[in-house]
């Protein structure tokens, strides 16, 4: 049975989590999902743990039985600009933007974050596998990356996003000293493999 933490304060908490910091391409996608007292989802987990399949159904059964959810991306050129760090911090920022409903309190994986419009906030390491809320933004977050560097794949079938999903893997290194980097890659980072 799921041992998630269902509620970590008394507020209304909305769960943060991004997606692509570690990619060579790509946005940075984040979600922001605020769950109801009467959510019961025993699969619910750190995304990284779930397999393709799980992924889709919960998917679904999130975005129709929370209160409020969003997703956010920011795009390469931004990633260059601001750092992998600051950029996917604003796409969260960006997520809670769209929520329908303010949250009073913010639960937000990992271990750094900047102040968003005066509302607490609790910064927590390893947080998706350890908060319903957060477990659940993190499965928004990474089907709608995955979606989305599938659907690249089809224009770039040589780096193998449809599988890497753009990550260093060998074969997106290889196609990388073979093509060179495409106008999805991000110029900060490492593109060369020689």
């Amino acid at each position: 049975m799921n041992q998630l933490i269902k509620k970590y304060s008394p507020y209304i908490e909305a769960g943060c989590d991004e997606v692509g910091r570690g990619c060579l391409c790509g946005p940075v996608v984040a979600a922001a999902v605020i769950i109801g007292e009467n959510f019961e989802q025993n699969l619910i987990n750190d995304s990284k743990k779930l397999n393709f399949k799980t992924r889709l159904y919960l998917d679904s059964y999130i975005k129709d039985h929370v209160v409020s959810y969003a997703i956010a991306e920011l795009p390469p050129s931004y990633i260059d600009e601001h750092n992998i760090l600051n950029a996917s911090i604003h796409a969260m920022h960006g997520a809670l933007d769209k929520l329908s409903i303010r949250p009073e309190f913010i639960l937000v994986d990992g271990n750094k974050f900047h102040p968003y419009n005066f509302i607490p906030h609790q910064c927590i390491i390893k947080g998706d596998s350890k908060i319903l809320a957060i477990a659940a933004a993190s499965i928004l977050a990474k089907n709608y990356r995955d979606l989305l560097m599938t659907q690249l794949h089809e224009e770039f079938p040589q780096y193998g996003w449809n599988t890497n999903f753009g990550y260093a893997t060998k074969h997106h290194q290889q196609a990388l000293v073979k093509h060179g980097p495409t106008v999805h890659h991000r110029q900060s980072f490492r593109l060369k493999y020689e």
